[in-house]
């Protein structure tokens, strides 16, 4: 056990004495926040009639949550490839001789690693709830809307919405096993996530039967945990997982692609 906390604090330092953990954390607070502000007030308008629309648009009861779950919906490329890179860079800078001399337990390591930055991702989980429910609640409350902020399921929502994001810095982890090369997996990542899915999950929409296969891709499974999601509007006959079955799914997207990476690559010879 004191192995394993001693590796816990040495994937920490590693991760906090970089400047992309904080550099990502920057994009990612203003991108949300430009993103969730701007359409907040976009769709802040259209409900109240100040701006006429001749298509279906959010109710108020529902519009709060969905802005404020562009924190995930959208947010959560930056702990994936954060994830991802925290891999990568082991095999780019070569550091992994010295951690495997000192731990030789190479299982332990990427253990150590796959845990510690779930802590990083629930960090990136706040910074861009911060700035998607502030920026979303200002836009609202200046065209009237509810902000819900007094509701116990908004609260719920962040708290599911900071699981999630934890929990897609631990999926990059795995990816980034995978793929060792960090120019492959950040490719592979923003390809996935950018193009990939997205298409895959509103080809899945037109029927029931893909519909059922489509929710538990893994970023249908995060919507699913977190309990709302801006892909509901433009696919409104998506099904979705229950709040804990998608975060069992997501977790097992982390456990699986850890795994793998660890007998594809953590087993290799290193020099």
């Amino acid at each position: 056990m004191s192995a394993f906390i001693a590796g816990l604090r040495s994937e920490l330092t590693k991760l906090l004495t970089t400047r992309m953990w904080w550099i990502l954390a920057i994009v990612l607070f203003l991108y949300i926040a430009l993103l969730s502000g701007g359409l907040g007030a976009l769709f802040g308008a259209i409900t109240t009639g100040k701006i006429e629309s001749t298509g279906n648009t959010p109710h108020f009861g529902t519009l709060a949550p969905l802005i404020y779950s562009f924190a995930t919906s959208v947010g959560y490329v930056f702990p994936l490839l954060l994830g991802a890179l925290s891999s990568t860079g082991e095999f780019k800078h070569q550091t992994l001789t010295p951690t495997f001399l000192a731990n030789p337990r190479r299982a332990q390591v990427l253990a150590t690693k796959a845990v510690s930055s779930l802590g990083i991702g629930a960090v990136y989980g706040v910074v861009a709830l911060i700035a998607s429910v502030g920026a979303g609640a200002v836009a609202l409350s200046a065209f009237g809307v509810d902000t819900t902020l007094g509701s116990g399921d908004t609260w719920a929502l962040i708290g599911r919405a900071i699981l999630a994001m934890a929990l897609w810095a631990a999926i990059g982890v795995g990816v980034g096993a995978v793929i060792p090369s960090q120019v492959g997996s950040i490719i592979t990542v923003l390809a996935f996530t950018q193009f990939v899915e997205p298409l895959l999950r509103l080809a899945a929409s037109f029927s029931a039967a893909t519909a059922s296969i489509g929710k538990f891709l893994p970023g249908a499974a995060s919507d699913g945990l977190v309990g709302a999601s801006f892909f509901t509007i433009s696919s409104p006959g998506s099904s979705t997982l229950d709040w804990w079955q998608g975060g069992l799914v997501l977790l097992g997207y982390a456990v699986v692609l850890t795994i793998i990476g660890h007998f594809v690559s953590w087993r290799r010879d290193v020099t």
